[in-house]
């Protein structure tokens, strides 16, 4: 299901005398913030004045925060991003979280976890039978964020229970 708001990470310390604010992102990279334009902190929109990279964290120079004082208060808040802000076709692991999954037609569960693991994303579906789906499109056949459905393919192995 779409989100309004996408978790993407969290204000670990401030950078500098005039606010400045270093985030940890919880997405694939830094990368990923410097390509919005507004967040969310603790339900008050900031504009993103600034947005840098510094190793593997985000320097961010929000509007309205000018001072360390101001920047320290946003300490340990999780930053939040609109996903009407996003790119429409990009899906995200928190979307898919609930999501009901078909094969064939049939019912097989809901995702209950995505797993990031090194080659790809492993999708676990829970139903009837427990299935470990990799995220790659000989198995994953549609995904409709819309109606909260995925039809997916399986082969023999997928199921938890069989050997």
């Amino acid at each position: 299901m779409k989100l309004v708001f996408l978790q993407a990470g969290e204000i670990v310390s401030t950078h500098g005398v005039h606010g400045e604010v270093k985030m940890l992102p919880w997405s694939d990279g830094p990368e990923f913030l410097c390509g919005f334009h507004r967040v969310r902190i603790d339900g008050t929109d900031y504009v993103i004045e600034n947005c840098r990279i510094q190793k593997t964290c985000n320097l961010l120079k929000l509007r309205g925060v000018d001072t360390v004082e101001a920047g320290q208060a946003l300490r340990g808040k999780t930053v939040e991003v609109y996903r009407a802000d996003a790119p429409v076709e990009d899906i995200y692991a928190a979307e898919l979280i609930g999501m009901t999954v078909f094969h064939k037609g049939e019912f097989i569960g809901e995702i209950t976890q995505v797993l990031d693991l090194p080659g790809n994303a492993v999708y676990v579906v829970k139903g009837q039978y427990e299935y470990m789906i990799p995220a790659v499109k000989q198995f994953i056949l549609e995904t409709d964020l819309d109606q909260n459905v995925m039809q997916v393919a399986l082969i023999e192995g997928m199921r938890s229970d069989e050997n």
